[in-house]
């Protein structure tokens, strides 16, 4: 598609590889990640690591002086500071995927489709008589294409079977291994009903890692399903300083997920604790809990466990101190 709407619009365009870039700081950090049970966001690491940083890099040391991109995203600078927007179409918006860029990533970055409705974007792609004005959205991981998600992973992952239990520890029946199974996921696990079968869908609760057991319920508003909060490392904050603490925000723990109305409880080093004020759905960890103020991206961290109020770990270590 690049090289065709290049042709078509003028321009030079130039193919530099970055596979092995990729494979070493994204691909393996995701595996990695899978095989401890864990959900990674490739996404989120294919922009801080590759798109913002080996093409940035590259791009400037060709004389380039900014790169634009399709993010559907905004940048803002007050008094050299940079800011990261929402997109004006909230459908579209991808400011989750670029809540680990830094000052000097959004410096010397452009977001021209910021300010545009989607649709208007195809439009104009349209009257300049681009092929792919009508091309379908894209989905999913890049890397594994249509392919099945499990089907993708016994390449690089061998089966590891395990019971499935509920929640009352009654055997319901077998896995394949914790790291093909996400929390909240309904299709997929092989359960029929049962004599205490209510009739509503099974869903992965929890995943216990040292005992090699999924642990599911039925129905979507099971309490299994729901926590008050999180913790969660490898803390970003795009403009380098601490939020306030106790103050409401608005954060997102999935892509296209509502903002959900949050306090930041703990901070200690690059690890968080947020409580929601209201519980949140299948909180799973190896994904990102991005942060906002209005629609300003204030940055986020991986997301390491959901918690209840009454476990609050990094709350004891502040009491123990």
């Amino acid at each position: 598609d690049a090289v065709s709407v290049a042709d078509k619009i003028g321009i030079d365009i130039e193919v530099v590889n970055f596979s092995q870039e990729y494979k070493e700081k994204v691909f393996s950090e995701f595996i990695n990640e899978i095989k401890s049970g864990r959900t990674p966001n490739p996404d989120i690491l294919c922009n801080s690591e590759i798109k913002f940083n080996a093409f940035l890099n590259h791009a400037i040391s060709m004389g380039a002086d900014k790169i634009a991109t399709g993010h559907y995203a905004q940048i803002k600078e007050t008094d050299g500071l940079y800011s990261l927007l929402k997109a004006d179409d909230s459908t579209k918006d991808q400011s989750y995927f670029l809540y680990r860029l830094n000052q000097q990533q959004l410096s010397k970055s452009i977001f021209p489709l910021g300010k545009l409705l989607k649709k208007d974007v195809r439009e104009i792609a349209k009257k300049e008589g681009l092929h792919n004005s009508d091309k379908k959205d894209s989905t999913g991981i890049c890397f594994i294409g249509e392919r099945p998600f499990a089907e993708f992973l016994n390449k690089y992952i061998e089966n590891s079977p395990g019971p499935i239990k509920d929640e009352h520890g009654k055997i319901v029946g077998e896995h394949i291994g914790l790291m093909f199974y996400t929390l909240g996921q309904r299709q997929g696990l092989g359960i029929g009903g049962s004599k205490t079968s209510n009739g509503e869908p099974w869903f992965v609760a929890e995943k216990i890692i040292q005992e090699n057991t999924l642990v599911v319920a039925q129905g979507h508003g099971h309490p299994l399903l729901y926590k008050d909060g999180l913790t969660a490392k490898k803390l970003h904050w795009i403009h380098g300083a601490l939020p306030k603490k106790h103050w409401v925000y608005g954060a997102k723990t999935r892509y296209r997920q509502p903002d959900a109305p949050c306090e930041i409880d703990t901070i200690i080093g690059d690890s968080i604790e947020i409580f929601f004020g209201q519980k949140q759905w299948a909180i799973t960890p190896g994904q990102s809990v991005v942060v906002y103020e209005s629609n300003v991206c204030l940055g986020g961290a991986v997301i390491e466990s959901a918690i209840n109020k009454a476990q609050a770990p990094l709350s004891e270590k502040i009491v123990a101190a």
